[in-house]
């Protein structure tokens, strides 16, 4: 297999976790992850410097190509107006529960930076200097970012957990 179709199967099912754990449909994630394969072919040979790791730089692509998606994707939606009578004719069929649904539930009281830090050590699997290379920030930063969301969930945690044993009885 030559390496370029090498690094494709290899980090392909990796960048395509990152885009599904942030995306409401497969179609938006193949196409973030298509993006992503087409402006690493066009930067390679001017953004990239030989020698450092190849992952982090990907990682970076393909989170400002999310963001460049959810930026044009809100302006679109910003000036579209809704039709009345589409709500008979083309009701959408309940959405199914996904895991994806449950990490966004629980990752909702974080702010984006938190979100997106998690799902890159958590989601992604990458290391702390792999998710500080793609943000642009310092290892410590990343640390300090993850301490702060943990603790934010462990709060809200704590504070559901009380209400639930005390409506139920349990207290």
């Amino acid at each position: 297999m030559p390496p370029r179709q090498a690094l494709v199967h290899a980090v392909g099912p990796r960048l395509y976790r990152f885009f599904m754990a942030q995306s409401a449909s497969r179609r938006d994630a193949d196409d973030l992850l298509q993006e992503t394969w087409l402006r690493i072919h066009r930067v390679r040979h001017n953004l990239y410097r030989p020698g450092e790791p190849v992952l982090p730089w990907f990682y970076a692509i393909a989170r400002r190509v999310r963001i460049d998606h959810y930026r044009r994707a809100s302006r679109t939606t910003a000036r579209e107006r809704p039709l009345e009578e589409a709500s008979d004719v083309a009701a959408m069929p309940p959405r199914d529960e996904t895991h994806a649904d449950d990490l966004e539930t629980l990752l909702a009281p974080l702010s984006d930076g938190q979100r997106e830090i998690i799902r890159m050590l958590k989601v992604a699997g990458m290391s702390l200097e792999e998710v500080a290379r793609a943000t642009s920030c310092s290892v410590g930063s990343v640390k300090q970012k993850v301490h702060r969301a943990y603790r934010k969930l462990r709060d809200k945690m704590n504070a559901i957990g009380p209400n639930r044993r005390s409506s139920r009885g349990l207290s």
